[in-house]
């Protein structure tokens, strides 16, 4: 068992390693972490990289577990998000051929945190032509052998050689950013992406 934790539109370095694992499985029933990759996501926009939060609210306070935490319905966030992806990547190469696929996720409606990132997950997974199932934990899971709860965070430094470079919208503004939402990769190298994610 190799444990994850949820994700929005997961990482490169996430879904990389996802991909590469015979049995991950993702914690719900931990006490839900703030400021992380579960409820947001790095994209390059033409003012640089900006973080698309999903606004969540901890209905048990802070004792609320990952399988409870709702989504704000105050918030336009659906809106917010598709149009920053449309004008962030709409000059990407493959931004056309792949768009359609998130239009569900910004077009339903989602009261749990967790039910909207298994949608993304599954749509990332589908965009990749990858058959793998999501499979959640059934209580809470003290130790693993394989522990990645706590690997992929917003709050850790890259390591850029890691990560060989890519084609990136605004690359003539900015220099390239490594391990941003595998939906960077996927709107600019297209098919390619898969191979990329297997070199990881």
């Amino acid at each position: 068992m190799t444990l994850f934790t949820t994700a929005y539109f997961p990482s490169i370095s996430y879904m990389a390693r996802f991909l590469a694992e015979d049995e991950p499985f993702v914690e719900i029933w931990e006490t839900y972490h703030k400021q992380t990759y579960r409820n947001r996501c790095r994209v390059m926009t033409a003012n640089g990289v900006e973080c698309l939060s999903v606004p969540v609210v901890k209905v048990n306070g802070n004792h609320t577990m990952t399988k409870d935490m709702s989504i704000s319905p105050i918030e336009p966030w659906q809106h917010i998000h598709s149009r920053c992806l449309e004008s962030a990547y709409k000059a990407s190469p493959y931004f056309d051929h792949y768009y359609d696929y998130l239009r569900p996720i910004f077009e339903s409606h989602f009261e749990r945190l967790i039910d909207l990132n298994d949608a993304a997950m599954k749509t990332v997974l589908k965009m990749l032509k990858v058959n793998k199932e999501i499979v959640h934990t059934t209580d809470y899971v003290r130790e693993s052998e394989n522990d990645l709860r706590e690997v992929f965070s917003p709050k850790k430094q890259v390591d850029v050689s890691l990560f060989p470079t890519y084609y990136q919208v605004f690359s003539e503004k900015y220099p390239f950013a490594p391990d941003l939402s595998v939906l960077d990769l996927i709107f600019n190298e297209g098919p390619e992406a898969m191979w990329y994610l297997s070199k990881l």
